[in-house]
């Protein structure tokens, strides 16, 4: 009975990243599928070629979104944004939503670094427990009203870290690690299973925390 449940655990290790992959690719495959409705129903492929092929919306969607970042680019494509998201921005509830997402977006998607700066250890729920954390941003407002430096922490949770907690914590009682923003994240998803590559640590040469 050893043997076979050994055995039945290695099966279930194998099989069920593969299972997990499949099924995440297999939704968002079929939700850009649906990117081929905006065609023309006799320009559909399946219209000509009589049969569906699984897939070929990833191809629509990748063509809309490089001839939408080409137009946004030049300068009559940038006024276009700017006057679309002026009026976003006159509706009530939508320019709560697209205002919220576009923030994120902006900081996740573009290239100026203001994402995720570096990797941290922070106390928390309690004192005597550390939780690993990302240093976003400060927002000034927030910064002129606080005594001390402080830094802003995202807390995610797991093993979903698109959830989590938000808090300004002093400067001097965070550790900075020596760790990447995606080895912390797979440590976070893996509820420490899949151990983090680091080079160094920073928690040796941290000051002390007093209580």
């Amino acid at each position: 009975m050893t043997a076979l449940k050994r055995y039945f655990l290695t099966g279930l290790l194998v099989l069920v990243p593969l299972g997990v992959t499949f099924w995440v690719m297999t939704a968002l495959i079929g939700i850009m599928d649906q990117t081929l409705l905006l065609l023309p129903e006799r320009w559909r492929p399946d219209a000509w070629l009589g049969f569906r092929i699984p897939g070929l919306g990833v191809i629509l969607t990748a063509v809309v979104v490089l001839v939408t970042g080409v137009l946004a680019a030049n300068l009559l494509g940038q006024r276009l944004v700017a006057l679309w998201e002026g009026l976003l921005n006159r509706i009530p509830v939508v320019k709560s939503i697209y205002g919220s997402v576009k923030q994120v977006s902006d900081s996740l998607l573009s290239g100026s670094g203001m994402a995720f700066k570096k990797v941290l250890l922070v106390r928390y729920p309690h004192p005597q427990a550390w939780s690993l954390a990302f240093q976003t941003n400060v927002p000034e407002v927030v910064s002129q009203q606080l005594p001390d430096e402080h830094v802003a922490v995202f807390i995610p949770t797991t093993p979903s870290p698109v959830n989590g907690f938000y808090f300004y914590v002093r400067q001097d009682e965070v550790i900075e690690l020596d760790m990447s923003v995606d080895s912390a994240l797979k440590a976070i998803v893996s509820m420490g299973v899949v151990a983090a590559n680091t080079t160094k640590s920073t928690a040796d040469q941290a000051p002390s925390i007093q209580e």
